[in-house]
């Protein structure tokens, strides 16, 4: 059964293209990592300054292996967002939170009825 994992990023609006910008710089960043299944980055349309960040995997355990390596560098800004001299950028968020979720129910497009794992 696939797990999602939504980060929650509070991001002031003068640092949302900051952040758009690091994510589209680390592209391929989680892609081939064993487990992975989709990634979105979701902009706020109105009424709020929170993005979500919408990962899928396979299980639990390919998540937590994916943080404990390749994703620890990336929450680092190791990827490719190194201000000049090699320092650490500015954060984009003020604030993050980490929700997750068991997938229990699906649906496609021209399928009659949701899928059930």
């Amino acid at each position: 059964m696939s797990i999602v994992k939504i980060n929650v990023l509070t991001v002031p609006e003068e640092q949302r293209e900051t952040l758009e910008k690091r994510f589209a710089a680390r592209a391929g960043a989680v892609e081939n990592s064993d487990g992975f299944e989709w990634f979105e980055l979701l902009r706020p349309v109105e009424g709020t300054d929170t993005y979500l960040v919408y990962t899928r995997w396979r299980s639990e355990e390919d998540f937590q292996n994916w943080m404990s390596g390749q994703g620890q560098a990336a929450h680092r800004g190791g990827g490719g967002g190194a201000a000049e001299g090699g320092e650490r950028p500015k954060p984009a968020a003020s604030g993050a939170t980490l929700w997750s979720f068991e997938v229990v129910q699906q649906a496609a497009p021209g399928r009659s009825g949701p899928a059930t794992e």
